[in-house]
């Protein structure tokens, strides 16, 4: 079993961190707000640390799972930052949505301390995360990704190497960039058959089981046609994913016109205060519309 440092406790952190500890791994848990990392401990028997460095020392894996670019750099880097506290050889492993920029970055400082740095974004939402059956993309060397499979297993369904430090991000670039349309498409879809004073529930029965067909059709359905959309992934946090899209798209040369379309539905349902709603919201936008 290994010795494991992990940072961020969100809705996807806290169930991931809690996997690693009942697969028997000693996890030491580091989360800004305090009170947050004393009841993960409490809960499922690890312990905390105080700084990114602490929850690091002598871990052979530290895994990431924060907010943004930012929220990154400041539990990596710094007198307090998990680099500091990191042995030689030890591999850290980022979840985190970040652009492949900070990627690249953070994979250069690591190699600098002598450590392994993975891009390992996730998709499966919170759900995914409490059952353990997330998808992970990874960028980064293929010895330090084959260490750290083992280790990632314990909350994933599939964990695979698409390349180079940069690599994972990307992919991840694309799995947003393919729920943004579906969600439309199934809003305008569930629109649309509401308009035409059709039985939607009938409506989705008989669709899902063709080419229509999808998990956000299949997991999201029921609650869009109730109004209910308290129910995963945020539109704010959606909108900072399109954001670090659309600027990868800008240097690639890649063309996202309905991506650019989408981000702006979503800055809309922003604008209405549904910040936190989500993603599935799209549908009260058009319901609002008329």
């Amino acid at each position: 079993m290994a010795k494991i440092g992990f940072l961020g406790l969100g809705v996807m952190g806290y169930p991931m961190a809690g996997h690693l500890q009942a697969a028997g791994h000693q996890v030491t848990v580091y989360n800004r707000t305090v009170a947050k990392a004393e009841s993960w401990s409490q809960e499922h028997g690890g312990s905390w640390a105080a700084t990114p460095r602490q929850a690091a020392e002598g871990a052979d894996f530290v895994m990431a799972c924060v907010g943004n670019d930012d929220d990154l750099r400041a539990v990596c880097q710094g007198a307090d930052g998990a680099f500091a506290g990191m042995v030689s050889g030890a591999v850290f492993v980022d979840h985190t949505t970040v652009s492949a920029k900070v990627t690249r970055e953070l994979y250069g400082a690591a190699q600098t301390a002598g450590i392994s740095f993975l891009d390992a974004p996730i998709s499966g939402g919170q759900a995914g995360a409490e059952n353990g059956v997330l998808s992970v993309m990874c960028g980064g060397e293929q010895q330090a990704f084959d260490t750290a499979v083992p280790i990632v297993d314990a909350y994933a369904r599939i964990c695979r190497r698409i390349g180079a430090s940069g690599a994972g991000q990307m992919t991840k670039m694309c799995n947003q960039i393919a729920i943004a349309g579906l969600v439309q498409g199934l809003s305008e879809a569930l629109h649309f058959a509401e308009k035409a004073d059709l039985d939607s529930r009938a409506v989705v029965e008989v669709i899902s089981q063709g080419a229509a067909g999808s998990w956000q059709m299949s997991n999201r359905y029921e609650t869009m046609i109730e109004d209910h959309f308290e129910h995963g992934f945020a539109v704010d946090l959606m909108r900072k994913d399109l954001g670090i899209c659309l600027d990868a798209a800008n240097e690639t040369g890649a063309s996202l016109p309905v991506t650019a379309l989408v981000d702006q539905f979503y800055k809309e349902v922003q604008n209405q205060g549904g910040g936190r709603l989500d993603t599935s919201s799209l549908l009260k936008r058009l319901r609002q519309l008329g």
